[in-house]
């Protein structure tokens, strides 16, 4: 049995052959996020950010990373697991 994604996450996933614009799979009301060392891309709902737990990590991100993120969506300083964490207590709100 493996880790089932909360419903308010979504991680995308694309076919290596498929050129993909950096907003593609980007609903209104959410933004994208990588995440750990491969830089899973991950789509999250922008009411996260005003979360005092995800601001964290995003403060993290601001020390790391400043204000350029290369990917086209925020580079978040953690692994995996942690994010899934963070955002798995996010849900429960």
């Amino acid at each position: 049995m493996g880790f089932r994604f909360p419903s308010m996450i979504r991680r995308a996933s694309f076919s290596s052959n498929r050129t993909v614009s950096k907003v593609v799979d980007v609903p209104k009301g959410y933004l994208a996020v990588y995440v750990g060392e491969e830089m899973k891309r991950f789509v999250i709902p922008i009411s996260y950010l005003n979360q005092p737990s995800f601001q964290n990590l995003l403060s993290q991100a601001e020390e790391e990373f400043g204000y350029d993120h290369p990917m086209g969506g925020l580079t978040i300083p953690c692994t995996e697991d942690v994010f899934q964490h963070i955002t798995s207590c996010l849900n429960r709100l």
